[in-house]
This record gives structure tokens, sequence and C-alpha cells, in this order.
């Protein structure tokens, strides 16, 4: 693959030590954003800098894509200058971005048709610390034949690549990883606030736990930092968890699933974020069971 040309679209929180790791391996990676700065730090790690989506799509022979939400991957493959304006037949497009499946399942027939470039849902999870080791875990949507054909690119990302089905499948199953995640640190919030009203040395949860079943990635790396009350360096977003669990109840509500679990989840994620924690990370939802302590 050294000799394929990548290009990669949106530089944020993952997007950047994503294309990092690319250009370490010696890639020929071109990148775009909408903000130029973060393009200008990797043009001097190596990469090509693209004025537009098209001019990125025209001159590279797979697109990796990772952005906000729905309308971001729309707008970056559609609009003027979009990605539909400068793609060629061949091409793959593979998207990170964590979005709606039925939409991604729309859109993916929509570049075919226009452009005949394949498409390839490929959501990550892993966090910020996952995309800086390689060591994301990748659940894909598309044909076996496109997945094979990139996993060299996605290996130098990733421990894990798992084919889950066909376009869209990839983000039905980060779905589920999200219900997962996101209930997870709900209850953890709630567990460190307990401790703390209850006499415990709630930074020492983690330890005690580590290993048993309670266990967890994000109790190791989120809980210490709710107990010592870290919020400074944003890992993820609340309202990217919040996005999240609107997806996962409305494909509950698509597949007349109850999830009531997760109905609950999204209204405690919404009411932390409409406090102003919209842009925070998720550690920060030990305060919602802090509030005398925070006025303090």
């Amino acid at each position: 693959m050294s000799t394929v040309r990548i290009g990669f679209i949106g530089l944020g929180l993952m997007g950047m030590p994503m294309c990092q790791r690319l250009l370490a391996a010696g890639v020929d990676l071109t990148v775009w954003n909408r903000s130029l700065g973060k393009s200008d730090t990797l043009q001097q790690q190596g990469a090509k800098i693209a004025s537009s989506p098209s001019d990125l799509a025209a001159n590279t022979d797979i697109i990796l894509l990772c952005v906000t939400d729905t309308a971001a991957v729309e707008q970056v493959i559609f609009a003027n200058q979009g990605v539909v304006h400068g793609a060629h037949p061949g091409q793959i497009l593979v998207d990170f971005s964590s979005i709606d499946p039925e939409h991604t399942r729309s859109m993916a027939s929509r570049l075919q048709a226009q452009c005949q470039v394949s498409w390839v849902d490929a959501p990550v999870s892993g966090g910020v610390a996952g995309a800086e080791q390689g060591t994301l875990a990748i659940m894909a949507g598309g044909s076996a034949q496109d997945i094979d054909h990139i996993r060299p690119i996605l290996a130098l990302l990733s421990q894990r690549v798992t084919r889950m089905g066909d376009v869209g499948a990839g983000q039905t199953t980060k779905i589920c990883n999200q219900m997962l995640v996101s209930c997870n640190v709900l209850v953890m919030a709630e567990v460190m606030a307990l401790a703390e009203r209850a006499g415990v040395d709630a930074s020492r949860i983690p330890e005690a736990l580590k290993g048993g079943f309670a266990d967890s990635i994000p109790l190791q790396l989120t809980g210490p930092r709710m107990a010592e009350r870290d919020f400074d360096i944003v890992k993820w977003h609340v309202k990217t968890l919040l996005k999240d669990l609107d997806m996962a109840n409305a494909l509950a509500k698509q597949q007349q699933s109850a999830v009531p679990m997760v109905g609950l989840g999204a209204e405690l994620m919404r009411l932390h974020a409409n406090q102003g924690y919209a842009d925070c990370d998720p550690c920060t939802l030990v305060d919602l069971y802090q509030t005398k302590q925070r006025a303090e």
C-alpha cells in the first residue's frame, strides 16, 4: 500500500492522531480540514494540503473521513466543492465517523451512482488514546472485497477490524458500542459521587475494582479523573455521547426494540449538556451529583 495515495478529511480529536500515525508509517497523505491551523501542523510533518474535499478526492485513491455527525458527512461529500466533484471510479471512501446507519446506506448508494465510488462505514472505538497508540477497534460495514483491500491501511490505526456486514452494519454496531459506553460512564459518575458521600476515597475505586466483573477501560481512564475533578483535558465530548444516544433511541424506535436504560441515559446526558457541559469531557458527569460542591 506504500504507493497508494491516501486522503484524510477531518482533523478533530480522533483525526489528528490518526493522521500522525499514517505519516509516521510513511503513507502518502493529503489532508483537508475546515479550519486550516490543524492542517498546517500536519504539513510540517509531511502531509500535503488539499484546497477542498473535491481537490483531495481528485488526487487520492482512498478517502478517509472522520467528522462530527451525519450532516457534516453529507456536507463534505455532496456540497459545493465536496468529494463528489473530484471523485473517480474505483476509489473507496472509508467513513470513520459515527453517524446514522440509514443515512449511511442512502449516501453510499448516491455516491456509487454518481461516481462509482465504494463506501465502507468503519466507525472506531478506543478514544484518543487508542488513536494515538494505533489500538482502535474498527467495526466495518461494506463488501468483503473492499474491506480486505483497505486492511493494510486500517492495520496502521487499529488492533482489530471486524466486518459486521454490508454498508450500514458498522454504524449499527457503533451505536451498540456507544450504548454500552454511555451507560457505563453515567453509572460511573453515580458510583464516584455515592462513594464520596459515604466517606470512601473514590480515587481508589478503579484500583479496587480492577480485574473484577465491574472493571472496564472507561473506569480505569475516566474514574480517576472524576475522583480528582481533572476536567481540563478533553478526551471526548458530552455532546458526542448525546448524539450517539439519540441515534440509539431512533434506531430502537425504527426496530421496535425497547431500550429503557438508553432512553434515561440520553435525558441525563442532555441535562448535563444543557448545563454548559456539551463541549466538556464526560468525566464532568460526576458534577451532576455534586451541585453543592460546585456552588462552593
